[in-house]
């Protein structure tokens, strides 16, 4: 008895003839969609005409919804600017008014003091009492003005400044230092807190 390793193995006969190629066919290739146009067709989808309409129709409907959502929105925002900048103006013409109307009660005593002084004047003929009178009067209308913010602008011996001084008139000088200085004020210049409200007009050494 032979071995199995022994035992001769005899090769498959080749089912070509002799004298023609044989050609080794890939099964993994055969299922490709070269080789199998059929599959392309099944992803295309065809729409007839009456579904391209409803189509197109639903599109522009979505359109004309977001239009109209977007006009609403845009309606709104300007509504609310609109409220927005009327309770501004009315908040700033409160502030103003309650502003003026704190000003003026605060002068309200000096407007007395300056009546009282008035009947004064027709009962006495004390002028030097009736001078006095005033002086308290307007010192009193100062200090209450002071309380409100306002302030002279100091112009003794002041260098001429721009910023709270107008120069009405040039005064020649043979003092070197008083050239470009203040040497009169012909008008008091004020200032409400930081605020130049009135220059003061001096003349200026040259």
């Amino acid at each position: 008895m032979k071995k199995a390793d022994e035992i001769p193995v005899e090769a498959p006969e080749s089912t070509a003839q002799e004298g023609q190629e044989v050609v080794e066919v890939d099964i993994a290739d055969a299922d490709t969609p070269a080789d199998n146009p059929a599959d392309e067709d099944e992803d295309t989808i065809i729409l007839s005409d009456e579904e391209k309409y409803k189509l197109l129709a639903d599109q522009l409907q979505a359109a004309q919804a977001e239009i109209a959502e977007l006009k609403d929105k845009n309606l709104r925002q300007m509504a609310e600017f609109d409220n927005f900048r009327k309770r501004t103006i009315k908040e700033k013409a409160e502030l103003i008014l309650n502003g003026g109307e704190k000003v003026l009660t605060a002068l309200l005593p000096v407007l007395d003091d300056l009546e009282r002084a008035l009947e004064n004047i027709e009962k006495s003929s004390d002028v030097d009492t009736l001078r006095e009178g005033v002086e308290l009067i307007s010192t009193k209308l100062y200090k209450t003005l002071e309380t409100q913010g306002l302030s002279r602008i100091d112009t003794t011996d002041q260098e001429f400044n721009t910023d709270f001084h107008e120069a009405i008139a040039l005064v020649p000088t043979d003092e070197p230092e008083k050239k470009g200085r203040v040497i009169d004020c012909v008008q008091t210049g004020y200032k409400l807190g930081d605020k130049v409200i009135r220059h003061a007009k001096v003349a200026v050494g040259q």
